[in-house]
């Protein structure tokens, strides 16, 4: 049963259940209502407790329910607080671990509220571009002071509940067990008679309100950037303060209602349903069991094994790492040790758990060290004859069942596979650098893959901390294939009369976290000029703009280097625009008979964009990606694109795939117009009027 109630003494103590974070769906609804009216209808029950057991209140909606009927049925949350509000018996919750969202809501409904210590409290439905739906606009401000509700609504952040034992939202906190503490309470409420108090009914004591309300609104316009749900929070807590709370609950219902249709909050939504749909592997059900990960190997100790191997070491998971020679070793570890040294200055961790993690770490010149690793994950050089090599020892001195994992970006993880004769145990782990920083993980599964091998390194990655998304086995996998075609416009947007500051910045002020110009300075110029060179030989009918092979040959390699597509300052990582590389593209533009012209932003952010789109439409029709959701969770994750644009095939259903390719036959008719051959896919989803995604809608 979700719900039970069992009594004690004369106090009905009802528990609901709802793994994993006792989301209140329509089950739980329903049971609560049923229990409060037994209890409620039970002479020999003076005083009710309510309570999510020994480690979770409640983290809110159901989200599994979403987009089902189940949404819509009766009793809401609303319904359910009403009814507890006007229980006639005293109502106690106890709240072990955490209570958020409608769990904190259904709280603030009752007469009396325990709280363990370390309970984390919250109200982050503005991650969701939405408010607080069920009173917690106007009942936390009540309960825990203006100020604190207001931080703790528009920022979305969970505090820990004794940082609120001060104010009035907890009648006691518990250093125990709250449920507990809470039948105890309840004891004394019964036994003084004390009276039954609504939060609702509370005044909200503050020395000059309305200054505070119009200093933070001051703040939260300039901080909210894209984002209208914040300033509706507000307006929603400046009702709780200057209207009686039945009218600011319709105005939180009104801003509720009408945040739930702002672009913004959608794109949010998909992106937080997108990330989570992307773990679940629609072939690996519950029976495969994954492998256990005790040690992992870590070949290479540069830029990217180093980082590798700090995900494993913050997880607490010993790691062994590889170099071929000791000055290689000597540098990796010390770069390891002063990343770790930087954090701990900064007071993100203190010097015991540097030494704690760097004592996980055991470095070795010698292959054979690697034969106790149940994971071992190569970092080297991007090339076929480096990959062998590597695979072929780790073939001789792998134990049987050890995951063999490529941090290839892109070359054939299959290929790789049979370099052992073990492919079922290989796959990529394709990490974004900073690996030790960037949440993206891109998942390669090849042909002969092993569901458990998928399955663990699925289930590694949220233990380490990242965003896993499963891709299938082809040229980049999903993300850097796709940005392939973004880099190749931005080429041809160059030859014809763009520059990289103007192309930049129109990207940017969408809301892209760099352009592509300023992306390959960051990343090396010279990795991209190495794919290209491998593109001539292997698909010597794909064109690209010259202009970042020029770049290249002047030395030109980014930040690294100092100079790149921009000039750069020692110890300043600020892009400023080269007059040297202005007129290498002025020229070559002459050199190539195109004469340039004045190109708008609009058509810049348009080409981009749709070539992510139109590379994206074909990577779902050839199943590298399982989902559309799973590409835009790609970009939202590893590639600076907007959280509040959805991604890029989000993005393509909100501006409406007719509207795209009607702009991508405008841009086939100009130059290098073969590029804008539109995916099957997507031209037969635009015929039909129908999109990528499907747009979820929160209860």
């Amino acid at each position: 049963m979700p719900v039970t109630s069992a009594i004690h003494d004369f106090v009905a103590v009802i528990t609901f259940s709802n793994p994993p974070v006792n989301g209140l769906g329509q089950a739980i609804r329903r049971g609560l209502i049923d229990a409060l009216n037994e209890a409620l209808e039970n002479d020999a029950v003076k005083a009710i407790v309510v309570t999510g057991g020994s480690q979770y209140f409640s983290g809110g909606a159901d989200i599994r329910e979403f987009n089902t009927p189940q949404v819509q049925m009766e009793p809401s949350l609303h319904s359910v607080i009403n009814a507890y509000e006007a229980s006639t018996k005293p109502v106690i919750v106890a709240i072990n671990g955490t209570a958020l969202g409608g769990g904190l809501e259904l709280s603030l409904g009752v007469n009396y509220r325990v709280a363990s210590a370390n309970a984390l409290i919250g109200l982050p439905e503005v991650k969701l571009g939405l408010l607080p739906g069920a009173g917690g606009t106007q009942r936390l401000p009540r309960a825990a002071g203006l100020e604190n509700a207001l931080n703790m609504i528009v920022s979305g952040t969970p505090v820990l509940a004794k940082t609120l034992a001060d104010t009035r939202l907890f009648d006691r906190i518990s250093q125990g067990d709250a449920q507990d503490d809470a039948i105890a309470l309840a004891h004394e409420v019964v036994a003084a008679g004390k009276p039954l108090p609504h939060v609702r009914d509370w005044k909200i004591d503050h020395p000059n309100a309305e200054g505070f309300l119009g200093f933070s609104r001051t703040a939260i316009a300039a901080a909210s950037g894209p984002y209208p749900a914040p300033l509706r929070c507000l307006d929603a807590i400046e009702a709780a303060v200057l209207k009686p709370f039945d009218e600011g609950m319709q105005v939180e219902r009104a801003g509720f209602m009408a945040l739930l249709e702002t672009p913004e909050s959608k794109a949010l939504r998909h992106a937080f349903f997108a990330e989570r749909a992307a773990s679940k592997v629609t072939d690996i059900g519950s029976d495969v069991k994954p492998r256990e990960i005790k040690r992992v190997g870590i070949i290479g100790a540069g830029t990217m094994g180093g980082g590798i191997a700090m995900n494993f070491l913050n997880a607490g998971i010993p790691v062994t790492i590889l170099e071929v020679k000791q000055e290689f070793l000597d540098r990796g570890l010390t770069t390891i040790r002063k990343n770790y040294d930087n954090s701990a200055k900064k007071g993100r961790m203190t010097a015991e758990q540097v030494e704690q993690r760097m004592g996980l770490l055991t470095p070795t010149l010698a292959y054979a060290d690697l034969g106790d690793a149940d994971m071992i994950i190569e970092a080297v050089f991007e090339e076929y004859d480096a990959k062998k090599a590597v695979f072929e020892q780790l073939d001789k001195v792998a134990k049987p069942g050890a995951i063999l994992a490529s941090n290839t970006s892109t070359l054939d993880v299959d290929r790789i596979a049979n370099f052992t004769s073990r492919p079922q145990d290989v796959l990529g782990t394709h990490f974004f650098s900073p690996a030790n920083v960037m949440k993206l993980l891109e998942v390669v599964r090849g042909k002969a893959t092993a569901k458990d091998v998928l399955a663990t390194v699925m289930a590694l990655a949220k233990k380490i901390k990242k965003t896993a998304v499963v891709s299938g086995v082809c040229d980049g996998f999903i993300g850097n294939r796709m940005i392939e075609q973004y880099s190749r416009q931005a080429g041809f947007l160059l030859d014809e009369g763009a520059l990289p500051q103007q192309v930049d910045r129109a990207i940017e002020k969408i809301g892209f976290a760099m352009g592509p110009f300023r992306m390959g300075d960051l990343a090396g110029n010279d990795i991209g000029w190495a794919i290209r060179k491998r593109r001539y030989r292997e698909k010597p009918d794909m064109t690209y703009s010259k202009t970042a092979d020029l770049l290249c040959e002047m030395g030109r390699y980014g930040q690294k280097t100092g100079s790149g597509w921009y000039d750069y300052k020692a110890g300043d990582r600020t892009a400023y625009p080269s007059a040297e590389v202005d007129a290498m593209i002025v020229k070559h533009s002459a050199d190539i008979g195109v004469t340039r012209r004045k190109i708008d932003d609009k058509e810049i952010v348009e080409r981009l964009i749709y070539s992510l789109v139109n590379e994206g439409a074909h990577i779902l029709e050839e199943g590298i990606a399982a989902k559309a959701s799973d590409i835009d969770t790609v970009y939202l994750a590893g590639y600076g694109f907007p959280v509040w644009r959805g991604g890029p095939m989000f993005y393509a259903d909100t501006v409406g795939l007719s509207h795209v390719i009607a702009a991508m036959n405008r841009y086939a008719k100009g130059y290098q117009g073969d590029a804008w051959e539109p995916a099957p896919l997507l031209r037969k989803l635009a015929d039909a009027g129908q999109s990528f995604n499907t747009t979820a809608k929160p209860a």
